[in-house]
């Protein structure tokens, strides 16, 4: 399995980014192991979907970006949105932070879908905002917390439907909420928080470009067009960064392109539903949790299905390997699969159960390259 790039704990990985800006900063308790330069205020501007080998093969769309590349850096796993900005905003991996999967396994015995906060069953939807409230989840301080109680101004740029949500109360707790709209707000609040005084962190998020991998497919037209206005718009803003000021651009996972005429569906496949009570994940990385005492034959038959278009492993291999990182916290552990299937090639789709999802022609969440590194982007004033 020589395709498989299993997360790096070395201290420059996604986790590490908004504790080293912030030591760049000069601000005590935080550790600078991504190496950037000292600053009175920084900003890191996360784009959704942006992977370093995209990046790269489309460099001719992206100029200005790929002039700033420090070098990729892992996310973590799964390679998905709401594991890595928690991974983010905690300098946690989600061994630790908990947010395990686009969808996972949570008390009551139901799916939890960490984007919108609510269950995930075919029949079952409905808010946990209450019954099991992010801070319950998630309730280590976030690095926004911890560098606002320093003394830090601390805010987040993100979409203004984002606020009070599921995930932000998780992953990017403690910040002065700064709801945006389009690109120009979302300019306009990094300069701010860059101009003032100081010390302040800002955290930006831009969600375009994974929405149109996505639905067209990473590297189509639509997808190159918006890396371009991504590139301008990062231009811009490092020609206007104040002195003293930094810019770091990253991403939260990279993506691939699948046909789903040619996945493998779970719906259609008796066999990997038996023994089977859930299903979590997402189609390039999946949670499946057996029946008591089923796990041996749940293993094998994914196993047989996915053959070597993938790996399927047990949740204890992969904890042994670090996939979710040095540490799986006794409250973690129940939130992962009995059987973890992640895949090389191709997806495992639900076309009854998910058909959105499973029509997708971009995919993340597994552990090849494209999915696993993502770019380091930093820009000076």
């Amino acid at each position: 399995m020589d395709w498989i790039v299993a997360p790096d704990h070395d201290g420059r990985a996604l986790p590490d980014v908004l504790p080293s800006l912030l030591a760049a900063m000069g601000v005590p308790g935080f550790a600078g192991t991504a190496g950037f330069p000292a600053c009175r205020n920084a900003a890191v501007l996360l784009v959704d979907g942006l992977g370093w080998n995209l990046l790269h093969e489309h460099a001719d769309d992206a100029p200005f970006l790929v002039s700033l590349a420090a070098g990729p850096v892992p996310v973590g796993f799964p390679t998905t949105t709401a594991t890595s900005i928690t991974s983010l905003g905690t300098g946690r991996c989600s061994g630790e932070h908990g947010v395990v999967g686009y969808t996972f396994a949570e008390p009551s015995g139901a799916l939890l879908h960490p984007l919108s906060w609510g269950t995930r069953g075919e029949t079952d939807r409905r808010s946990l905002l209450e019954a099991w409230p992010p801070e319950q989840a998630q309730p280590r301080p976030t690095v926004l917390e911890r560098a606002a109680e320093a003394g830090v101004d601390v805010r987040i740029a993100v979409p203004a439907e984002f606020r009070g949500t599921g995930l932000t109360r998780a992953a990017l707790r403690g910040a002065d909420f700064r709801g945006v709209r389009a690109l120009g707000d979302l300019a306009a609040e990094l300069l701010s928080a860059l101009a003032g005084p100081g010390p302040g962190l800002c955290y930006g998020y831009h969600g375009h470009l994974d929405l149109l991998g996505h639905v067209h497919g990473p590297g189509s037209l639509p997808w190159r067009m918006q890396l371009r206005q991504i590139n301008a718009l990062v231009e811009n803003l490092a020609q206007q960064l104040p002195k003293s000021s930094v810019l770091a651009v990253v991403a939260d996972h990279g993506m691939v392109g699948v046909d789903p005429a040619t996945a493998l569906d779970i719906d259609a496949e008796p066999a990997l539903q038996d023994g089977v009570r859930l299903i979590g994940g997402e189609a390039r990385a999946r949670h499946v949790y057996a029946e008591p005492g089923a796990e041996a034959a749940v293993l094998a038959a994914w196993r047989e299905a996915v053959g070597d278009r993938g790996a399927v492993v047990t949740a204890e291999q992969a904890i042994a390997a670090g996939w979710f990182g040095p540490v799986v916290s006794p409250a973690v552990r129940p939130r992962i699969g009995d059987v973890i299937a992640v895949m090389r090639t191709s997806a495992i789709i639900r076309s009854a159960a998910e058909p959105g999802e499973s029509a997708l022609r971009g995919q993340h969440g597994s552990l090849t390259a494209d999915e696993q590194y993502v770019p380091l982007l930093v820009a000076r004033g």
